[in-house]
């Protein structure tokens, strides 16, 4: 292998974790355990009711304390479903953290994203999400950028070719050297600019913070009149004009109606949760009960990104046998594992019968690939207008349905020209794949 692909050395890798060239753990992004509790405790309506319940405790009248359970009860609703969500979007943020395989000391390592530094050698095949900024030093890939542009179409980059963090590799292979780690990657520092705490947006919990607030204006002011009426003006005693002065100001916190919109919302965040939705706010609940149309894209959305074979349709008068064989020698000697040749592989038998001599791997810019075999001819996989030219009706009517249409195609002779197809190539089988649709779910 060449030189410059051995990878820095351990020694060159703590120089650079020192100089602060290494990459540093992902920001949390769920609140902590501190900011939740702090959240559902601090708030100006348990302020009020708290201090009321200081000045009962203070004169000693603990029965008419008995209010407290339900503020009490209210808190530790909002506190219990925050947290299990956090533990759930944690577990969730853990399980998706990828592993990066680098080049170091002239071997390949695989290492936790955090652990990459800069001028690290990255091996990027089919399949591998790019989390670092990095350029091409050698291979060629096919990287899909949609998550970035927008744009599905895949983009080819070669030696010296950019490579941005938050895109992924569709097929090929290539070697490819850090440039940014951390916050400065490209991806990071995309999602570091919107990231921002939303508040919650909830008419319910609006209302309530404006009967609260008005109530603060008065409660105060309204509490030391009551108490100097009872205590000056009816001579009561210190006890009973605080009791007296407490049930009148109890009146006025709506603590029955916090309550019930807090069951309310509980039962309905169980519910959601048997049918394996994930809600972070209880209050975002009231948001899905306004929603009466939801607007989706196909891709990821209504399929789950992953196509199955739909029909194949026999084109050639080679024996089905032999076909076969061919078929599945290639799919065991490809290196190709975007979505069309992983469903091609769960359909076809995946049996390395014949030696390949020669591969030519799949690009979306050539539209086709192919493998030779020892004595065997070659076996072409590829879009139906590059292999075939004409296409027969069976395949225009599987393209007229929304299908996916893929040609596999033989020639008797070794093939190692990567710009045009060999001649009197023959069709072997025309193949249509569909998208895997996602169950749909219940209407609650």
């Amino acid at each position: 292998m060449n030189e410059t692909l051995s990878g820095l050395s351990s020694r060159e890798v703590e120089e650079r974790r020192e100089r602060g060239e290494g990459g540093s753990k992902a920001r949390q992004i769920t609140k902590t355990r501190g900011q939740i509790v702090r959240e559902n405790v601090c708030t100006l309506f348990n302020f009020l009711n708290f201090l009321i319940a200081a000045l009962l405790f203070a004169v000693g009248a603990y029965s008419n304390m008995l209010f407290l359970a339900i503020i009490i009860l209210n808190i530790v609703i909002g506190i219990a479903q925050e947290w299990k969500a956090k533990k759930l979007v944690d577990e969730l943020s853990i399980l998706n953290r990828p592993k990066i395989r680098v080049r170091r000391d002239n071997q390949e390592l695989s290492v936790e994203l955090e652990d990459v530094v800069k001028d690290d050698l990255m091996v990027l095949e089919s399949g591998n999400q790019i989390c670092n900024d990095a350029v091409v030093v050698e291979g060629t890939l096919e990287v899909n950028e949609s998550l970035l542009t927008g744009e599905s179409d895949a983009v080819v980059k070669e030696q010296g070719g950019s490579l941005l963090s938050g895109s992924s590799v569709i097929s090929g292979k290539a070697y490819a050297r850090v440039l940014h780690v951390g916050d400065d990657n490209y991806a990071t520092k995309l999602a570091n600019e919107v990231k921002q705490e939303k508040r919650v947006q909830s008419e319910l919990l609006g209302s309530m913070r404006k009967v609260t607030h008005f109530t603060s204006f008065l409660i105060i002011p309204l509490g030391i009149l009551l108490f100097l009426e009872a205590f000056f003006l009816r001579q009561a005693p210190v006890e009973e004009a605080v009791i007296s002065s407490s049930a009148a100001l109890l009146g006025m916190l709506p603590k029955g109606l916090v309550l019930l919109i807090s069951v309310s919302l509980a039962a309905g965040v169980i519910r959601l949760a048997k049918q394996k939705i994930l809600v972070q706010n209880i209050y975002s609940l009231e948001t899905l009960a306004h929603v009466d149309t939801l607007c989706l894209d196909k891709t990821g959305t209504i399929t789950d990104g992953n196509l199955k074979v739909h029909t194949v349709l026999p084109m050639t008068a080679l024996p089905k046998g032999d076909a076969d064989l061919l078929v599945g020698s290639y799919l065991a000697a490809c290196e190709d594992n975007n979505a069309t040749f992983r469903a091609l592989k769960d359909y076809f038998q995946d049996t390395p019968v014949y030696q390949p001599v020669q591969k030519i791997p799949f690009s979306s810019k050539r539209k086709w690939g192919c493998v030779s075999f020892q004595n065997q001819g070659t076996i072409f996989v590829g879009a139906p207008e590059r292999l075939m030219g004409e296409l027969p009706e069976n395949l225009q009517r599987e393209m007229q349905e929304g299908r996916r249409v893929i040609v596999i195609g033989y020639s008797g002779q070794t093939w190692e020209d990567g710009e045009k197809l060999p001649s009197g190539m023959m069709p072997l089988y025309g193949v249509s794949l569909e998208d895997t649709i996602r169950p749909m779910p219940r209407i609650l």
